[in-house]
């Protein structure tokens, strides 16, 4: 398979990327194609689609040796799972598929399309295999069901008034969204213990206590 396009967003590292797609809708990504694939034509009607499937590599992932079962951190990392009852991105073929939702597509005299997208769950750079439009006729099931173990509510999300003042107001929403869906392995639940995650040029350090996570500083 060749590389037809890479991401390009805040999440420079895995910490803290969304564990899937859609979780931060606020986040916006840019979808850049690599030089073969710079065609308007090959976009023509694109526009008409809301969602899209993105079709991508774990690139950040070793080669491993297959294993039948792995422990998904959402769960505690206490517990094994098959492979392919999970969405473990330690897989045969390292490949990974999100939904994400389709805001603007601009031609650039250099770039050819970029694309704009929201919701993505994927790092800074990763490589893209395949961009699909969604149909919601074929692809939605609302009657899907799953474990009642992985339903979890975000965390509240508390950002004093003077770090609030020292981020852009922009990257506001995707960082109270990105921080709510607990960033944090599910192992760990230690209210005292101050966690750093890193977010475009920013590294935020906060707590979670009682549900609620307190952001308590920023840096450079």
């Amino acid at each position: 398979m060749e590389i037809i396009a890479r991401i390009y967003n805040d999440f420079t590292e895995k910490f803290g990327v969304p564990r899937q797609s859609g979780l931060v809708p606020s986040l916006e990504s840019r979808l850049i194609m690599e030089p073969p694939y710079r065609s308007a034509e090959a976009f023509r009607g694109i526009e008409g689609y809301s969602h899209l499937w993105l079709i991508w590599c774990f690139s950040e992932n070793r080669e491993q040796p297959f294993r039948a079962t792995v422990r998904p951190p959402r769960l505690g990392g206490n517990r094994r799972l098959g492979v392919f009852a999970t969405r473990s991105p330690f897989r045969p073929n390292r490949l990974g598929l999100s939904c994400v939702e389709l805001k603007s597509v601009r031609q650039d005299e250099t770039l050819g399309p970029v694309l704009t997208v929201s919701g993505a769950d994927l790092m800074n750079g990763t490589p893209i295999y395949d961009i699909k439009p969604y149909l919601p006729y074929a692809d939605a099931h609302p009657e899907a069901s799953m474990p009642e173990e992985l339903k979890r509510p975000p965390l509240s999300v508390v950002i004093p008034e003077d770090i609030k003042k020292s981020l852009p107001a922009d990257k506001l929403p995707a960082i109270r969204e990105m921080l709510g869906q607990d960033p944090r392995p599910a192992y760990q639940d230690d209210p005292e213990r101050i966690y750093g995650i890193r977010f475009g040029s920013w590294d935020l350090h906060f707590q979670v206590q009682g549900g609620v996570l307190i952001l308590r500083d920023i840096s450079r």
